[in-house]
């Protein structure tokens, strides 16, 4: 529930009189308020709850708080009003949110001078009855979980981002507002996630829809968030390119996270996004609901036509405004973007926004690309997105498909809306830059649960590659004057940005250990890099000392491996240039500083679980102290920093406001609700964290193996980051040891595996802070020149003759040719000493260096000779893999080595019986592929296996000691003085010689020495090669060629391999002995494992581990053990070491689960002691189990100590420092750190099992050790209670109860020949709730209800009457249903309204808080398989109970009373009842046919007993009005689970399940509560009961039963029941028992599991048979509309617009009128004709009449029509009762003009003026802001019966409405009687009565003939004979075109056929001998274009057809 404590407020200027004030709190639609109190200083100290049972908070869930003056005559005078934003509680449920002195605003939302002090909490029932300061430590989310009421629930847990999963889209269309246009006809369309759906075609500009679309998915949950939700308004009548009247656009994600994932009953804010000039085109209604698994949709009780509804207006206020704004993003440049190895791109960057895409012009191929464009896009402010996306794309194969990298930008972190500091911070406008924004490609990392719980989607999350860098800019504004939305700058505006100083970089990593690691069979490096600085794939840049040497991982002795580094700790320096940013980290550094020293001390507040702990309120002190400190700690100024940006100037203000009100909070905070207050103060820094424009890439490291990258670890650049300003402006890491947990990228590595655990100390900063670097406090930086000196054995002669795949020097690997001479030292170093011969021991590691036995095999081979006998083989010994390896006899053991036994042949396994199995050899290698234990005469080869035990001998060292001898050996043992090793490439070498070996190697060392002090630290100098020169490298990898191209599949190595190595060398480690402190383990997820199956843990330290000893399968394994780790070696400074210790691991394994063997891992660092002086045991603590997700599974209670070993200390090495008891074989826990056991009772309500199949249950509990039998159920069929209920199990339970273990119960069923077996099993993890004091004088115990509560049950049964509402119908059930849904001052007025109402609950009647889920005497706990997988399925139940409270020690002390008292009650079952279900209705049932709705029909099943019948199916509707009453007999418990199914009918298919609901019965029945029928409000004579009998006097023992006193203050209301009657009625509603009601349960179906498939309003009234027969059933059948007439008279008009022109140029109108009722367009009217007005007047005198069936109570139309005529059933729909009158033009020739509308809600209408001149557009605005004196009155035509006046009509015109005439009518309202008394006929027709319409007196029209005498003619004409003149021009222009047709045809087609051009072309030269010579060139040719007009110039005897024909 949420608790909101109204403290006080202050009014200033103070108010005279003294105002009586009163806070309105909305939270939800439901406004609570509290008491009045008078002054200008009220002090109330109010509690007000809201239950949120079901729905929890959501990031946007707000209160808002009015502050009002009751006191004021005739109304209450608004004060001031503030919005309380709850986000703060949505991840930390438990906060307590403190608001003082909130801000108050006044109606025009500018801050006034009052303040109201508040404070909001997420409480549960228990915490509302904790009083004094009994819990200061609140309570957190976790216990939250814990401690909540058993009520069963569907909701079902799930991890998002991780697999596919079901969800849910609603949206439901209700009506339209104020849509742009004139006579239009609208409709919805809607695209959800791509899929498109349309409502139906409305007219008029406030349509009317209620409508319901669903839409199913089956997708990952972050790419369905990513999805758009499209919802447009059209105009059905126009053009497809201009009918969009608007459209809003989302996307899913926003909605999801929204309150209750819903926007409910929502107006929005229709926008044209072509034309945003236009503003706001019109307002739509919707309900959207985004639904997930488990998640529950709200019920909106409200009617789905409001009249009253006037939201439309307060959304066009100024309270939630819509504006368009305008999101510029200036796109400048971008550098680095590297895709391909040497390949330049053509880079585009394109940005989106809900999913709209603007993209930039592509370049020529470049990696620095320079764009200089604006991309500009309209969003509506708030935005309805969380992000926006950034992509560069590569366009070089013109299609642009190739992503180079991306980034994302969230909305919340550069802009602000105030939530972070209500009331102080108005919060800013999204902006950024001018900034770097970094880009990342490739590979993702893994799906991993942070810390705050949020999940990243996976459009959002970006690669891990650097990929480069965009420089960009980002303005908002409100107003634009710009023009297109991609616009070029000009160059000269990017000079300056451009050009930015850059600062060199330096970034150095020392690495410390890497453990935990899995077996990797090649050498492995870690590289570590900062953008594309240090990536050695990328050869653009110098080559830097980024990567480690190569190293093997060997074996650790458990189950893990680790680098043996030691006292060579591995060195890496990377220098890069960067721009100064330093300003912006030193604030981002000092608020990391405040949050981490913040949540340290509150972690360590939450790991007290004992608030009686006398060590928390010195921490909480120190909490308080630091946390003040922290906060007046001033943040870096960005005002004055040039480099500053607007949003740095930004966040530094509101981060600035925050720090200063938590130093004020933080002054005053009292020592309660610790934890929650604290995590609200983490909350909010949490907040303000994130720094969008860090510029700096993350740094990477990179674990490398076979040159490829296999894991990684991500560091933030700013957090080892150094900083001049001092240690709190550092990067927390920087200098400091640090633990990285390595990662596979997504999709990679094996699953439930880390790669490794690295600690490293890393420092990055400019280099001229290098200058003193020194990391840690002690090692010795040295550098080396490496090179590998090779020789190969020719001819049993070392040398290079052999050397055929690597050079004579090289590198370690043998790539890269590294002779001696071409090392060069690089510029600021110089040679150390000469060239010397030094082996690296870390490669030359036995690979059993740490096992303490080795099994050796060899492989004897044979082969058949050509007489078919077995015979040695070619190569008679070798591995399994068919290489040779030496002979058995010649294996020699290994020094400190030893066997106990010879060879011997291995027997067990698919052999015969000498060891050998056969096969056929096949070529080329000869080995047979498959191997058979039978010998066949065709096998051509055989083997057998030799197995030997080795052995390691036990010295003085242990085995790692020995390793450590080995790699401290400095001087060359004999035989070694060469220092060659012996091997082959990628395999083991070792310094002796073997006699196979083919190949040695040496490797040369030379150190390099730093010059004189440059002014930065040396190892940043060491940039760029060794080689001499550039030039001469390549010339040597040319000469080096011919060597190189024979190798194969031997990968390249890019990296240039003559870079130095940096170390750190250690002289001596220091010892130190870690102890673990193990007690015991709990589950968290109680539905996903039961019993833990022989578990134990492993702790991990380091490359060190120990087990515990493994227990037998528990629900809470307690080990209570103490693991000893001696002579740990640490090379650090015992200092830092102590600063920062390594982790210890803590591994839960269960080697026998059938599910996996590693539970989870907790790590935390050990508490370190280097002075045993001052040492203090440290308390065990609960430490959380995370699994591979990140998610927590579980918890464990231990705690860890590293003490430094002395001199004194370390003589004694096999003996700990520490004194600890030793029992049975292992060291068990110190007596101080022992849990303190107390002797306690469990007592056991074991009521009975259910719907188990069992045969003879019994219950077995279980606490520790300690275990209780119950006698079995011998007649479970028959009656499944135990025999015997009460148990009483005596314990021995740790007095603190975070030691306490689970309550186990089994259920085991004893089967025949005495076999039990356990069938089911429920853990009760957290007892908490059951312990009580049965002492306490306020302690109630349990009971079973006795018979007096049986008189509880009754029901007031409500007749129809004859009292009339307020609209004179009659008050039935119904009504009483609508005044408990609806508004209380807005139903219908009733007299006695009050006494006759119920309650509707919008959950199941158990999800109500105040009862307890009905389970106050009897809880359910489901039971699970013993070994259940991931959600299994539940098989079967308990009812029970537990009670736990102290036992005494002394046998003859008093005590305690029994808890469970069950009289003969208990014998009264199994009972005989009868069951009542009356089903109400359903609301948003799931669509099931292809039209988007169903025919749903209800089915009752209770035990074998089903009613329901298909015939009587609701046809096609999604919200059915069922009213039907079911009645039933069952005996309870053997038939208590009732189980309502809804169905879709369907004709010819199977029908199908909508849903389903199931009802515990026995629950009902045994509850306290009265919830087997429901307490009336009120008792009337003469009435009935549903009840067996009536209240009388004996109902009132049911008060003294529950303790509780009793008011006597009955009502006394005239009409009522008998006094004594009323008083024990009144009495028991005092017990908080369940009132007359109606619940909404929540329908599921199988096809989607936990999806909500729609709900269902009913109530179940049970009644046993043995109190006698219960009163007849309520009526609750469904209303039926009444049939009404409405009777329009149009009188006249007034003002009309003219829109025709007369000959003489008069403006004139043809007036004529159009009338419909809403939804029955159908039965359109009109009236006459009125020509020729010339002044906007015309009259009528016509009568319109139209019949409807109004619903009064709903105040909707209801029309029942077949959509098709093959439609089976008509489809109902609902619909306003509005009636539209229409004035138009009369035209003859064109279109009528549309004149004018007019709409009036006949329920809902203004009343007309008396006069045309009073008759204005403010008669039809209801808008708020006018004073109630100036704001028209509304009535109900249904009310008033009938009115006349005058009425405004109103058009379009330029976006604007304006007043276009006005129309004078009669509305009167009949009853389908009243209606056939007075008959009326239409227009003027007979009967022409009621009242007699006479012929309107209209001026005479005869002189107009004179006027326009044509006009006329035509007019007449054309009305009588226009149908036969259109018929004839038809005819006469098809006669026309086919006569044409007829004519042209044979010219064509001669022309076409003979082709007469072919003959104008002369055979010969024809000479014109007529033109004269000097006429022009374009007269010589006789052969010219026709003339069309030839003049007589040529001699007509020249004839073209004198020529000879062509042939």
């Amino acid at each position: 529930m949420l608790r909101l404590v109204v403290e006080s407020a202050k009014i200033d200027p103070p108010l005279t009189p003294p105002p009586r004030t009163c806070v309105y709190v909305n939270f939800r639609d439901t406004e609570k308020r509290t008491h009045v109190v008078e002054g200008n200083n009220p002090v109330w100290n109010e509690t007000l709850i809201w239950y949120l049972w079901k729905r929890p908070l959501e990031n946007k869930s707000f209160l808002q708080v009015t502050l009002q003056d009751l006191g004021s005559e005739n109304k209450e005078r608004f004060i001031g009003l503030a919005t309380v934003v709850l986000k703060p509680l949505v991840k930390r449920p438990r906060k307590v949110h403190f608001v003082k002195n909130l801000t108050l605003l006044n109606h025009s939302l500018t801050q006034t001078d009052c303040t109201i002090t508040l404070q909001v909490a997420h409480m549960t029932t228990r915490d509302i009855e904790k009083t004094g300061d009994d819990d200061r430590l609140g309570i957190t989310t976790r216990e939250a979980a814990k401690q909540k009421m058993p009520l069963p629930t569907s909701a079902v847990q799930r991890a998002l981002c991780t697999k596919p999963q079901h969800f849910q889209v609603r949206v439901r269309v209700f009506e339209g507002r104020q849509l742009m246009g004139n006579n239009i006809k609208p409709l919805v369309k809607l695209s959800i996630g791509g899929q498109q759906q349309q409502t139906r075609i409305k007219m008029g500009n406030n349509p009317f829809f209620n409508e319901l679309f669903f839409q199913n998915f089956y997708e990952i949950p972050t790419k369905f968030f990513d999805e758009t939700i499209l919802i447009q308004v059209v105009n059905s009548e126009v053009m497809r390119y201009k009918a969009e009247i608007g459209r809003f656009q989302t996307d899913i994600g926003f909605v999801y996270y929204s309150p209750d994932h819903s926007l409910l009953r929502k107006w929005l804010g229709l926008c044209q996004p072509d034309k945003p000039e236009s503003g706001v085109t019109g307002y739509l209604k919707v309900t959207i609901s985004v639904l997930g698994v488990g998640d529950q949709v709200p019920v909106d009780q409200k009617l789905p036509y409001r009249v009253d509804d006037t939201e439309v207006q307060i959304f066009k206020s100024t309270a939630v405004p819509i504006h368009m704004a305008y999101l510029q993003f200036f796109i400048y440049c971008a550098e680095d973007l590297h895709f391909k190895k040497h390949q330049s791109v053509n880079p585009m960057l394109e940005v989106e926004l809900i999913g709209e895409k603007l993209k930039t012009h592509v370049p020529a191929p470049t990696d620095n690309p320079i764009w200089n464009q604006i991309l500009t896009f309209q969003i509506q402010v708030p935005c309805l997105s969380s992000y926006i996306k950034f992509r560069v794309l590569d366009c070089s194969r013109n299609d642009c498909r190739d992503e180079i990298g991306s980034a994302s930008l969230f909305l919340n972190q550069i802009s602000s809306a105030g939530e972070q500091i209500p009331g102080v911070s108005s919060g800013f406008l999204p902006c950024f830059g001018p900034s770097f924004l970094t880009l990342h490609g490739g590979k993702k990392a893994p799906f991993r649960i942070s810390e705050e719980g949020a999940c990243i989607s996976e459009s959002v999350k970006d690669g891990l590659a650097y990929r480069g860098r965009v420089f960009l800019e980002l303005i908002t504004q409100i107003k634009s004057k710009q023009d297109n939305w991609i616009k070029d700058l000009s160059h000269e505006v990017t000079m300056i940005e451009k050009h930015q100083n850059r600062h060199k970089y330096g970034l150095c990593v020392i690495f410390l250990s890497c453990t935990m690691m899995p077996n990797f069979n090649d050498l492995i490096q870690f590289e570590v890099s900062i953008g594309h600085y240090g990536n050695k794939l990328d050869l653009n840049y110098k080559p830097l000392v980024s990567t480690t040497q190569y190293s093997p991982v060997i074996y650790d002795g458990n189950i893990y491996h680790y680098v043996p580094w030691y006292n060579t700790k591995p060195v890496v320096a990377v220098t890069s240039n960067w721009e100064d940013v330093s300003f912006r980290v030193n604030c981002l550094n000092l608020l990391h500083f405040t949050r981490d020293r913040l949540k340290a001390n509150l972690d360590t507040l939450k790991s007290m679980r004992n608030p009686k702990d006398p060590a928390l309120l010195h921490q909480w002190e120190k909490l308080l102290r630091e946390l003040v400190e922290d906060c007046k700690r001033p943040l870096p100024c960005m005002t004055d920093q040039p480099a500053a940006t607007n949003l740095d100037r930004k966040r530094w203000q509101l981060r600035s406001l925050l720090l200063q009100e938590l130093a004020q909070k933080a002054k005053h905070a009292k020592p309660r609700d610790m934890v929650a207050t604290v995590e609200g103060w983490l909350y909010h820094l949490n907040a303000v964290l994130p720094e969008p424009q860090i510029s700096l890439p993350d740094v990477m490291i990179w674990l490398m193996a076979k040159e490829q990258r296999v894991a990684y670890a991500r560091v933030p650049a700013h957090s080892v980051l150094f900083s001049q300003a001092g240690a709190r402006y550092s990067g927390r890491f920087c200098g400091k040891i640090q633990t990285l947990l390595l990662q596979y990228p997504e999709g990679e590595g094996p699953k439930d595996t880390l790669p490794a655990h690295l600690r490293v100390c890393m420092w990055l900063g400019n280099v001229t802070d290098s200058k003193d670097l020194q990391l840690l406090r002690q090692g010795d930086i040295v550098v080396y020149a490496e090179t590998y000196e090779n020789q190969a054995k020719y001819q049993d002669q070392w040398g290079m003759q052999g050397l055929s795949h690597c050079p004579n020097f090289s590198d370690v690997m043998g790539n890269k040719a590294l002779p001696k001479k071409d090392f060069q030292p690089p510029p600021g170093w110089h040679w150390w000493d000469k060239w010397r011969v030094e082996p690296q021991r870390r490669l030359l590691l036995d690979i059993d260096i740490n096992k303490s036995q080795v099994l050796e095999e060899v492989y004897e081979n044979q082969t058949r000779d050509a007489r078919g006998a077995w015979v040695p083989a070619a190569i008679p010994n070798t591995d399994v893999n068919g290489q040779a390896v030496e002979a058995r006899d010649n294996v020699k053991c290994p020094q400190g080595w030893h066997f106990k036994k010879n060879w011997i042949v291995e027997l067990n396994r698919a052999v015969d019986s000498e060891g050998w199995e056969y096969g056929v050899g096949i070529p080329p290698s000869g080995l047979p592929q498959i191997w058979n234990s039978v010998e066949k005469t065709y096998h051509s080869c055989r083997r057998r296996r030799w197995v030997r035990l080795r052995f390691r001998n036990h010295g003085e060292l242990s085995l790692e000691q020995e390793t450590l001898s080995f790699l401290e050996q400095h001087n060359l043992a004999k035989g070694e003085e060469e220092g060659w090793e012996y091997g082959t490439f990628r395999s083991k070498f070792d310094l002796n010689p073997q006699p196979q070996s083919r190949f040695r190697r040496r490797c040369w060392h030379r150190r390099l020495a730093p010059d004189k002090d440059k002014g930065v630290a040396p190892i940043f100098l060491l940039e760029g090669s060794l080689a001499m020169d550039l030039k001469q490298h390549a010339k040597k990898e040319e000469e080096d060629k011919s060597w190189r191209s024979s190798m194969r599949r031997i990968p390249e190595d890019t990296r240039p391999p003559n870079m130095p190595f940096i170390y750190c060398i250690f002289n001596k480690p220091h010892y130190y002995q870690l102890f673990c402190y193990i007690y015991q383990a709990r589950n968290l997820m109680s539905n996903q494992i039961l019993t833990f199956e022989e578990p134990f843990i492993r702790v991990v330290f380091l490359n060190h581990s120990q087990c515990t000893q493994t227990l037998r399968s528990s629900a809470g394994p307690t080990w209570a053990q103490t693991l000893i780790f001696q002579h740990l070696p640490l090379y650090e400074n015992p200092q830092d070491t102590k600063e920062s210790p390594p982790l210890v691991v803590l591994e839960l394994w269960q080697p026998k689960s059938s599910g996996k063997n590693l539970w989870g891992r907790s790590m935390w660092p050990p508490v370190v002691w280097l002075d045993l002086h001052n040492r203090t045991l440290p308390p065990m603590r609960w430490h959380p189990i995370v699994n591979e997700l990140g998610a927590e599974d579980g918890e464990i209670l231990a705690s860890c100590e590293l003490i430094l070993e002395t001199e004194v200390l370390g003589q004694e090495k096999q003996r700990p420092i520490l004194s600890v008891p030793w029992k049975n074989g292992v060291y068990t826990l110190p007596k101080g750190i022992q849990p303190t056991l107390k002797k306690m009772a469990i007592e056991i309500l074991a009521w009975g099992l259910r719907n188990m199949k069992v045969n003879s249950p019994q219950l077995l509990v279980e606490f520790g050790e300690e275990s209780l039998r119950t006698e079995p159920i011998s007649d479970f069929q028959t009656n499944p209670n135990f025999p015997e209920s009460i148990l009483l199990l005596i314990v021995y339970m740790p007095t603190e109860e975070a030691y306490a273990q689970p309550l186990v119960v089994k259920v085991v069923d004893v089967r025949i020949f005495g076999q039990q077996t356990v069938v089911g099993q429920a853990n009760i993890d957290f007892l908490q709730p059951y312990f009580c004091d049965p002492w306490a004088k306020d302690y109630r115990p349990p009971r079973l209800p006795s018979m007096f509560l049986g008189y509880l049950y009754k029901k007031f049964f409500f007749k129809s009457s004859t009292a009339k509402d307020g609209y004179e119908h009659d008050v039935d059930w119904w009504s009483k249903l609508f005044w408990a849904t609806g508004d209380y001052h807005k139903s219908p007025k009733y007299k006695y309204k009050d006494y006759y109402t119920l309650k509707v609950y919008d959950c199941e009647l158990e999800a109500v808080p105040a009862f307890q889920g009905l389970q106050d005497f009897c809880q359910t706990f489901k039971l699970y398989q013993e070994q259940p997988k991931l959600d299994s399925p539940v098989v079967g139940e308990f009812k029970g109970l537990f009670r736990i409270y102290p036992f005494p020690e002394n046998p003859a002390a008093l005590k305690p009373p029994h808890q469970f008292l069950v009289g003969p009650e208990r014998e009264d079952f199994p009972q005989l009842c009868l069951v009542r279900v009356y089903m109400v209705r359903a609301i948003n049932l799931q669509p099931q046919d292809y039209n988007g709705l169903c025919d749903p029909y209800v089915i009752l099943k209770l035990g074998k007993t089903e009613l329901g019948n298909r015939d009587t199916y609701q046809p096609k509707t999604l919200d059915p009005i069922f009213g039907t009453m079911y009645e039933l007999t069952c005996n309870i418990p053997l038939e208590k689970d009732l189980e309502i199914q809804l169905y879709d009918f369907d004709l010819f298919s199977p029908d199908d399940k909508i849903g389903t609901t199931v009802i515990d019965l026995e629950n009902r029945l045994l509850s306290g509560f009265g919830a087997r029928c429901g307490l009336s409000k009120s008792y009337c004579l003469p009435t009935s009961w549903a009840g067996n009998q009536g209240p009388d006097p004996p109902c009132l023992h049911p008060c003294f039963h529950h303790g509780l006193s009793c008011k006597l203050n009955p009502p006394t209301v005239h009409g009522l029941g008998p006094k004594m009657e009323r008083l024990a009625l009144y009495l028991l509603h005092t017990q908080g028992l369940v009132p007359e009601h109606v619940e909404t349960r929540t329908l599921y179906s199988d096809s989607q599991p936990g999806i909500d498939q729609g709900k269902v309003q009913m109530w179940v009234d049970i009644f046993p048979k043995k109190l006698g027969p219960p009163g007849p059933p309520v009526n609750i059948s469904p209303r039926k509309p009444k049939r009404y007439e409405l009777r329009c008279i149009i009188w006249q008009t007034a003002n009309v617009d003219l829109v025709d022109s007369n000959l003489s140029g008069e403006k004139t109108s043809d007036i004529y009128i159009k009338g419909w009722l809403y939804g029955l367009e159908d039965d359109m009217q009109k009236t006459d004709i009125h020509y020729y007005s010339l002044t906007g007047e015309g009259n009528f005198n016509w009568r319109f009449i139209f019949t409807m069936d109004y619903l009064a109570a709903e105040c909707v139309c209801i029309r029942s029509q077949k959509d098709y005529i093959w439609s089976l059933d008509p489809t109902s729909m609902k619909f306003p009762a509005r009636l539209i009158i229409q004035v138009w033009d009369n035209d003859i020739f064109s279109p009528d003009d549309f004149l004018g509308v007019l709409e009036l809600d006949l329920s809902d209408m203004p009343f007309p003026a008396r006069h045309a001149y009073q008759c204005s557009l403010k008669m039809m605005d209801a808008d708020s802001k006018w004073p109630p004196f100036l704001q028209y009155k509304h009535f109900s035509l249904f009310k008033k019966k009938t009115v006349t006046g005058w009425w405004p009509c109103q058009v379009l015109d330029d976006g604007k409405w304006r007043l276009s005439g006005k129309v004078k009518m009669t509305l009167e309202i009949l009853s389908e009687r009243e209606a056939l008394i007075r008959p009326a006929g239409r227009g003027q027709s007979e009967p022409n009565q009621y009242p007699t319409l006479h012929p309107p007196l209209r001026p005479e029209s005869g002189l107009k003939w004179f006027r326009s005498p044509v006009q006329n003619l035509c007019r007449g004409l054309w009305k009588r004979y226009r149908f036969k003149i259109l018929a004839s021009l038809v005819i006469l222009i098809t006669a026309l075109l086919l006569f044409n047709f007829l004519y042209s045809a044979p010219h064509y087609l001669a022309m076409h056929w003979i082709k007469p051009e072919l003959r104008l072309s002369p055979p010969i030269k024809v000479v014109n001998i007529i033109t004269p010579l000097n006429t022009s060139n374009a007269n010589s040719s006789i052969l010219q274009t026709p003339d069309l007009n030839p003049k007589p110039t040529i001699d007509r005897g020249f004839k073209l057809s004198t020529y000879p024909r062509i042939t």
